[in-house]
């Protein structure tokens, strides 16, 4: 076994295909593939289940790519010690978040210090978040959840709170307060299960004895914002998320704490690693306060 086949089988899992891993890293499928089949053929081993182009990671690889993650981010730690933060010119940054307003700021804040680097960004609800992460899908999330898991490595980003929304035809909408007891009987709009703004805010009216007549799923921010304009219910969203649509009006609940909690949420053996370290530095300097 050489660090060399350990590391083309890391890239390979890491981007789940042979071609993938070849374009990232700059190297040839050939050399890739026959690096891994020297790895198996030495051990005996198969590492991938293959189904033409796709790829998965047998029992055996999934503990391996464990072992690799570990080894390589350790690696990586070392380098960031010797050369220092401060030299990090390039790098990509993969994150899964649950809101692209949460998540820009400390972002756009990382890329004035170190210009070279990328990212790419997927929202998803708060489960998915944690299962990115935890399944190297993402380098990071960014969620109003904190896991309990001894895998992750969890900080504070910011503060945020819910408000409800309606449509600017509306008979609340000359109105900037709605008190809990209001929403009883009332339609609501809600993003899917595993959404924490759904669990929130059901559970703050269940706390307050408030049953809402029916709560309507869908998928993302921008579908509950057009249900609620077809006049589906009543929306919830993050205070910060509001932004300046005309075609919206925003109201504070009184009588229930709608108060959440945004984390950085990362492996524990990549906590080190410089681009997060960066994003978290950075994440420190928009607020002070995480």
């Amino acid at each position: 076994m050489t660090i060399s086949q350990l590391r083309a089988f890391h890239l390979v899992a890491e981007a789940q295909s042979f071609t993938g891993a070849a374009r990232d890293a700059g190297l040839s499928q050939p050399t890739l593939s026959a690096q891994v089949k020297k790895l198996e053929a030495q051990y005996g081993v198969s590492l991938f289940n293959r189904r033409g182009r796709r790829l998965a990671l047998t029992s055996t690889g999934q503990r391996l790519f464990q072992v690799t993650t570990r080894l390589f981010a350790a690696e990586a730690e070392a380098v960031a010690l010797l050369a220092g933060t401060e030299t990090l010119r390039r790098g990509h940054l993969r994150i899964t978040a649950d809101s692209a307003t949460h998540v820009m700021p400390p972002l756009a804040q990382l890329r004035r210090h170190h210009g070279g680097v990328t990212f790419s960004l997927r929202i998803a609800n708060s489960a998915e978040v944690l299962a990115a992460v935890l399944d190297h899908d993402a380098d990071l999330g960014v969620a109003a959840r904190r896991s309990p898991d001894p895998r992750l490595f969890s900080h504070p980003l910011k503060q945020d709170r819910l408000v409800l929304f309606v449509p600017r035809a509306h008979a609340w909408s000359r109105r900037r307060r709605v008190r809990v007891e209001e929403l009883q009987g009332r339609d609501l709009v809600m993003r899917e299960p595993g959404s924490v703004t759904r669990e929130v805010f059901e559970a703050r009216l269940a706390e307050a004895g408030i049953k809402p007549a029916a709560l309507i799923d869908v998928q993302s921010r921008e579908a509950v914002r057009e249900a609620v304009l077809a006049g589906f219910g009543l929306g919830v969203v993050f205070a910060s998320e509001r932004g300046g649509d005309a075609a919206i009006h925003t109201l504070e609940v009184d009588g229930v704490d709608l108060t959440v909690a945004e984390y950085v949420v990362c492996r524990e053996e990549h906590r080190r690693l410089p681009l997060v370290r960066a994003f978290l530095a950075a994440a420190r300097e928009v607020d002070p306060g995480s």
